[in-house]
């Protein structure tokens, strides 16, 4: 009785194409930036939040203001990192 062989997700190098990479990311963009941008955008969101529940005047302003201040600054820093961080040998489609 012969054995099956599993022929499950292995890699065998021989076996891709001249343009696939299985090291790369799939979609391009670099994962860690992707956490990292959903991890500061939920403490900054706890931040305004806490701070606009309050009540008090000068913590809604506050919250207001560093929502304005710090979501360019958060998507531009994340947006550099992006790009520093891609695959540039082998972009996503």
């Amino acid at each position: 009785m012969a054995t099956a062989q599993a022929h499950g997700p292995i890699r065998d190098e021989r076996a891709l194409g001249p343009t696939e990479d299985l090291d790369r990311q799939p979609d391009g963009a670099p994962h860690g930036v992707v956490g990292l941008t959903a991890g500061f955008s939920v403490v900054l969101a706890v931040l305004v939040a806490g701070m606009m529940l309050t009540g008090h005047i000068i913590g809604v302003i506050a919250g207001v203001i560093i929502a304005l201040i710090a979501i360019p600054v958060l998507v531009g820093g994340m947006r550099k990192k992006a790009a520093s961080n891609r695959d540039q040998l082998h972009p996503s489609r």
